[in-house]
């Protein structure tokens, strides 16, 4: 009885919105296991010991760890996060120093960005964006006026500005793009003035120009971005690739399992490029399915912050949602060739422990708030002086409106008693 009384009070409490989230989580996350199992398994035969199914046990590992983790902040987001945001803070900052040290930080691809030991790899800059939203809905909600100013929001632009400089010494300009456009969006929602967020984006602009002109493999990104064709087997290979993948699709693609783009055609197709396989495999239709789901947790997540009890979870709320939507932004844009590539992973969707772990963990906040939002307060009069003026015109009236009806009465029983008596 006791267990089924729980089920019905949770029942109860299940809002439209998490309902929402938590089935477009679910979808993404069985979608992306047969997309990682099908976007690997021909690589990974041949490439790592005869195990097809290798990226995807690993997949299906970080997803169950995942999956725990929103259960628990499902349950105990808002409440828990709160206390714990400068442990978390210090942790994703530290981690962002230690990954950078000789002998701690693991260097693939000419980049040093990850932390552990054979599939037990940890990327520091996934935890760092969480850890931002966390600081960020905690420093805004404790102190709401700091926002009319930009020296009221300094401490949040400063740990911002440390976490991308930190994050593009890896390098990781991709990762950098996502931080700071996440930050611009919970100023939107702290409500800094317009004219500070345009001083904010042309300073973020000047930056990511010099940070691409600078470094000669960025110049040469950016200018097969713009030209691809021209440098096909170089510069502008991975950009190539993906538009015959997505090319050779159409409409409904040419089946599960059956890309040929992936076959060491497409650099990482398990993990950034995983779009233009679904794009080659299931279509238009396929990528459209993907916007859906992406869609769905936009409108949920967005409501979910316009109904939260208070500001510390819309912003929260909000938060979360800008993290997981300019990823996915980030990643289509530069797989259908109009950004550069950037190298962010397709939320949920793509191979990667954590990046996979934290945006679950992330779900989950947001769940919480979908599912605690705050009660629809009683309408009720508040009587003014001017209301209670009208109440005693009013009243005044229905009293005048009673003595006039008892003498009419009266006059009416006078006349008929002189009436009889003289008849």
């Amino acid at each position: 009885m006791k267990l089924l009384a729980r089920l019905r009070r949770e029942g109860d409490a299940m809002t439209f919105e998490h309902s929402m989230l938590r089935t477009a989580t679910l979808c993404l996350i069985a979608f992306g296991a047969v997309m990682v199992y099908s976007a690997s398994s021909g690589t990974s035969l041949l490439t790592q010991g005869g195990d097809s199914s290798l990226y995807l046990k690993r997949y299906l590992l970080s997803a169950g760890l995942g999956l725990v983790a929103m259960a628990y902040f499902s349950r105990n987001g808002v409440a828990a996060v709160r206390r714990l945001t400068p442990v978390f803070l210090a942790i994703a900052i530290g981690a962002l120093v230690l990954v950078l040290m000789p002998g701690f930080g693991i260097e693939a691809n000419g980049a040093r960005r990850w932390i552990g030991a054979g599939p037990l790899q940890v990327q520091p800059s996934e935890l760092a964006k969480l850890a931002l939203v966390l600081y960020a809905a905690a420093l805004i909600a404790s102190k709401p006026s700091r926002t009319r100013s930009l020296e009221g929001v300094r401490p949040l632009i400063l740990v911002a500005a440390v976490m991308s400089g930190l994050i593009m010494l890896e390098p990781d300009l991709g990762t950098t793009i996502v931080v700071c456009l996440t930050l611009g969006a919970l100023l939107v929602v702290g409500g800094v003035p317009r004219r500070h967020l345009m001083t904010l984006a042309g300073i973020l602009v000047f930056c990511v120009l010099v940070v691409a002109i600078v470094e000669p493999y960025r110049r040469a990104r950016l200018t097969a971005f713009l030209h691809p064709w021209s440098d096909a087997q170089g510069g502008g290979f991975q950009s190539v690739q993906a538009m015959i993948a997505i090319g050779s699709g159409g409409p409904f693609g040419v089946g599960l399992g059956e890309s040929v783009q992936k076959l060491f055609y497409l650099p990482e197709a398990h993990t950034d490029m995983i779009l233009a396989v679904i794009g080659e495999e299931l279509g238009f239709a396929g990528i459209a399915f993907v916007l859906f789901l992406y869609g769905m947790i936009a409108y949920a997540g967005l409501r979910a912050a316009r109904t939260a009890r208070d500001l510390y979870a819309k912003l929260l709320a909000a938060g979360i949602t800008s993290v997981i939507l300019i990823q996915a932004t980030v990643n289509f844009f530069a797989v259908l060739g109009v950004l550069p590539l950037t190298g962010v992973p397709l939320p949920f969707i793509s191979y990667g422990t954590s990046h996979l772990i934290v945006l679950l963990s992330g779900m989950g906040i947001l769940i919480n708030v979908a599912q605690s939002r705050g009660a629809k307060p009683k309408l009720r009069v508040v009587e003014g002086a001017r209301t209670k003026a009208r109440a005693k015109v009013r009243k005044a009236n229905a009293d005048d409106r009673d003595r006039s009806r008892r003498h009419r009465r009266a006059r009416g029983a006078g006349a008929g008693g002189r009436r009889r008596a003289t008849g």
